[in-house]
């Protein structure tokens, strides 16, 4: 009975209350159903698609006989909202009753809905047949050439989360061939600009998906894919929240994995900022090694020398390690590693354990890198040994004492006194580096180790703590009995640790991992730095078929990648593809919005003609909500306003007048539809500030008798693209 009344604002909560309240009271629910029936054909729009969510809403199976019937008009209906909602409706309506739902043949319905003129309506169309068809071998809606350029070439009108919707498609389509593929990236460029976090990353992994596509995926294709994204990227991380910051780091971190350099002269965008939260910090410091290089390496360096010293440890160990990293990348040029090396045998020797224990891990790996820094390790290693306290710097500090055992006179006898300790040591890697060392000192200088080796192999065989420190005590104890040549067990255990130049060690060799990633770029498996298997179970796995198998074209044909004019979003004087091929794939059934069709061949008047009165008097009344504004791509930033007028005047678009000022130029332009005499305004500005990039706004308005003026200005903005473009 709340429900009559004209206050928009009680009706939306009467219905909410009862969509809350359905579950628990099902029969009470389907006495409101005449009422909601009622309302779903209000004069309202408003009114009919809130009833409409409403009457999906209730979400119980005995209304699906109620609800088929008003979807299906709502289908049909003249406004954008009712018919978005409606779209949404089929989806409650697919998850209550499937089998009817198929039946009814909804599917196709919202495929032919793809044509709607409004974006809004689109996008839910592109939701609700991926959810729907999730389970079929295509793991989401079937999309084919003809479908892919329609959604791509109406890009522009979609807001931010609807632009996501359409790119999420485009690594599922497979191009044509290479000019096609290029085609579409140059459509996406644009998106780059936008505001959105969301759309600028979809749009990186599209073109990473046509990169696989074009010139066989080559490296150089994907560097010049990077290089262009790079500055889009840099832009949001700096602008965005944290949460968004850490996202796009850590896609940017799988970046510079695949296309090591060309983040390089960005470097100082990924320094630590004082009032930046934890888990940002420690990606920064993660990744800044990755953009080290000869010229950068210094800077860097010192940056992370100075966050060596924070309060919060975490962040310091992640300095020390990423300092390691660089000196053992071998990016940072001559001379590096002998640099960073002297800082950490000097964080060694500082006296605060978290920071000598971290030293001494990353100088263990870089004596493995570079042997030739021996001599700078070498000399604080018995007294370090004496003051580091965790166990891995311990651990670490003893597999130096064995690498550069030659060196420190003292390393037996500091080695001694630990095999004395032995029962009194608990962690099993300071036991396993204290036999591997030794084993190796032992070939060193025998005379001197001979005996306390020999002590050590007695107490870690009957080692019981460690299957591992046991094993390996057995295997040193048994090649040294077998009484093999000596020569041949010390090659054996002193086998060379030098590792080619930019060479990753062994245990780090991730690339297998970081290429199932690049698949699932954009997803929570780049967060979580693992494959989606590991996190989604089986059964809820998507596998996505990439389409289509063949395309539409005949052999050698390129193929236009403007779409053809489809009722109701008109163009003029667009080439088509083919004229034996149904490109929207939609069959000869006409699309079930009745939406007006406008001609698909607009006439402008040539001899068109206004006065500066009638222009404003006409423009002024005209509404700013009836306006269409669209962006017009230019070939070339213009040198002065005779370029822009004189290629419009050859389609019959006239100046009113036009002016170049310090930052753009303006124009005011008019036309005349020879067919109905409508009168076409428009206002454009040129933004000077990006020579390269440049592009026009249009705004657009329609005076006079019209049926359709959206229409009419779409058609007007096609001519102007394909004219200034």
């Amino acid at each position: 009975m709340a429900i009559e009344t004209r206050d928009l604002v009680i009706k939306k909560m009467v219905y909410l209350y009862l969509t809350n309240y359905a579950r628990t009271h099902p029969d009470l629910a389907q006495m409101c159903t005449n009422t909601l029936q009622k309302d779903c054909g209000n004069e309202d729009p408003m009114v009919r698609g809130l009833a409409l969510r409403a009457l999906c809403g209730l979400n119980l199976p005995q209304m699906v006989e109620y609800i088929s019937e008003p979807l299906r008009r709502a289908l049909t209906d003249g406004h954008a909202y009712v018919r978005k909602t409606g779209v949404m409706g089929i989806l409650k309506l697919y998850h209550l009753d499937p089998d009817g739902f198929h039946e009814a043949n909804f599917v196709d319905i919202l495929y032919d809905m793809l044509r709607d003129p409004d974006a809004s309506v689109i996008t839910n169309c592109i939701i609700v047949l991926n959810e729907v068809m999730q389970k079929s071998p295509n793991g989401g809606m079937a999309i084919n050439r003809a479908i892919m350029l329609h959604l791509l070439n109406r890009i522009h009108e979609f807001n931010e989360f609807a632009k996501v919707q359409v790119l999420e498609l485009v690594p599922r389509y497979i191009p044509a061939n290479e000019d096609e593929g290029f085609q579409i990236m140059n459509l996406l460029d644009p998106v780059l600009r936008t505001s959105s976090s969301g759309a600028v990353v979809a749009t990186v992994r599209a073109f990473l998906s046509l990169s696989d596509t074009l010139d066989d995926g080559s490296e150089a294709m994907k560097r010049q894919i990077v290089a262009r994204v790079k500055a889009p990227l840099v832009t949001q991380i700096s602008s965005g929240s944290s949460e968004i910051m850490y996202t796009l780091l850590k896609h940017v971190d799988t970046l510079t994995t695949i296309c090591p350099g060309v983040f390089d002269d960005e470097y100082r965008q990924f320094y630590v900022r004082y009032n930046e939260p934890t888990h940002v910090k420690y990606l920064k410091v993660a990744i800044l090694p990755r953009m080290a290089n000869p010229d950068t390496a210094p800077d860097i360096v010192s940056e992370l020398a100075e966050m060596v010293h924070d309060r919060n440890t975490k962040l310091s160990r992640a300095a020390v390690v990423s300092m390691g990293r660089i000196a053992c990348s071998g990016n940072g040029g001559a001379g590096a590693a002998e640099s960073i090396a002297r800082r950490l045998v000097e964080l060694m020797d500082s006296g605060t354990d978290h920071i000598a224990s971290e030293a001494a891990t990353a100088l263990t790996l870089m004596v493995r890198k570079e042997p030739s820094i021996k001599t700078l390790v070498a000399p604080p290693l018995v007294r370090s040994l004496k003051y580091i306290a965790e166990s891995s710097g311990k651990a670490s500090t003893i597999i130096l004492l064995g690498e550069c055992g030659e060196l420190v006179t003292e390393a037996p006898y500091a080695l001694e006194k630990l095999i004395d300790t032995y029962d009194d040591i608990h962690d099993v890697n300071i036991k396993i580096a204290l036999l591997t060392s030794t084993v190796r000192l032992f070939f060193m200088r025998p005379p001197e180790v001979q005996r306390m080796l020999g002590r050590l192999l007695a107490v870690a065989t009957d080692d019981v703590s460690s299957q591992d420190l046991h094993d390996r005590a057995l295997m040193y104890y048994r090649m040294l009995q077998s009484g093999a040549d000596p020569h041949t067990l010390e090659r054996v255990v002193r086998t060379s640790t030098v590792v080619a130049q930019g060479v990753s060690f062994a245990e780090e060799d991730d690339s297998e991992l970081r290429k199932e990633l690049m698949e699932e770029f954009n997803t929570l498996s780049i967060i979580y730095g693992k494959p989606s298997v590991n996190f989604i179970a089986p059964e809820f796995q998507v596998k996505y078929k990439k389409m289509p198998d063949e395309h539409p074209l005949a052999p050698g044909e390129t193929g236009s990648f403007v779409a053809p004019p489809v009722a109701p979003v008109p163009a003029a004087s667009i080439p088509v593809v083919s004229n034996d091929v149904d490109l929207l794939g939609f069959g000869d059934a006409e699309p079930t919005a009745p939406a007006p069709m406008a001609s698909n061949n607009l006439t402008l008047s040539a001899s068109a003609s206004m006065t500066g009165g009638e222009y404003q008097s006409q423009w002024g009344s005209v509404s700013d909500a009836d306006a269409t504004v669209s962006d017009v791509p230019l070939r070339a930033l213009p040198s002065s306003t005779d370029e822009i007028e004189n290629v419009l005047a050859a389609v019959n678009i006239m100046t009113m007048a036009s002016g170049e000022l310090p930052n753009e130029f303006k124009f005011f332009l008019y036309a005349k539809d020879s067919s109905s005499g409508a009168t076409i305004m428009i206002q454009t500005n040129v933004d000077k500030s990006s020579p390269s990039d440049a592009f026009m706004i249009a705004t657009i308005k329609i005076g006079g008798p019209c049926l359709d003026p959206t229409g009419l200005a779409e058609q007007v903005i096609q001519i102007m693209r394909m004219q200034l473009s």
